[in-house]
């Protein structure tokens, strides 16, 4: 997805959750849409959509009649959530090797060549949301609307701490090469190994853990030095 064609929301929402994840916008800090909109150059609708889907994220809080303020992450929740999200990915890779269609293999194998492009050009960004849209077709691939409409509420949940973890040295790369091992596994119909894949793609163990929980503390680290 091109940068041009975002929406303002998506893009104010893009802008706010890099500040928040890198610790430039502390947890418990208001912010203030009139400001937003001001700063961005963008009229109440967009700010008001990109605080929502912060909030269906997890990143903001709205408290009545207080306002809008970064949320408090907590590590041991997220965890729980990845652990889960690398359980319905895992089903849904299951799913899609028996179930995929010869249209949906072509869906996504272009998304896969859109992620590779991404990553030889160094644009965690672009990489960020061909990624989506290479999950998005597993989902679909799974013929199992319940499962997908599960999958995609807690991914929508964990998208910016996906997003973080891309800044990780070599994550992007990493990253692709597990797309492919998936890829291939479902177009074999190896069922076993496509949700093999899928679930040690999502799930943060080892080395990830530790890299994650880096980052994560380094978004708390701000209203820790001011709290």
């Amino acid at each position: 997805m091109e940068k041009s064609k975002r929406s303002n929301a998506q893009r104010l929402r893009d802008s706010l959750e890099d500040d928040i994840i890198n610790g430039r916008r502390a947890p418990g800090e208001r912010l203030d849409p009139e400001a937003l909109g001001q700063e961005f150059n963008v009229s109440r609708t967009p700010v008001r959509e990109a605080f929502q889907q912060l909030v269906a994220s997890g990143l903001v809080t709205v408290s009545p009649k207080k306002g809008t303020f970064v949320a408090k992450v907590g590590i041991d929740q997220l965890i729980e959530m990845f652990e889960v999200m690398a359980e319905l990915e895992g089903m849904c890779g299951r799913l899609a090797a028996r179930r995929i269609s010869e249209p949906e293999l072509a869906a996504l194998k272009a998304a896969h060549k859109r992620c590779e492009a991404a990553a030889l050009a160094g644009d965690t960004d672009e990489y960020y949301y061909e990624n989506e849209a290479f999950h998005d077709c597993i989902y679909t691939a799974s013929h199992n609307t319940f499962l997908a409409s599960e999958a995609r509420q807690l991914k929508q949940r964990l998208k910016p701490y996906r997003r973080l973890q891309l800044q990780v040295r070599q994550r992007m790369h990493n990253s692709l090469h597990e797309h492919q091992t998936i890829v291939d596994a479902i177009e074999q119909g190896d069922a076993a190994q496509a949700q093999q894949a899928l679930c040690d793609h999502v799930l943060i163990q080892g080395e990830r853990f530790s890299d994650f929980v880096a980052s994560v503390r380094r978004m708390e680290a701000p209203m820790e030095r001011t709290g």
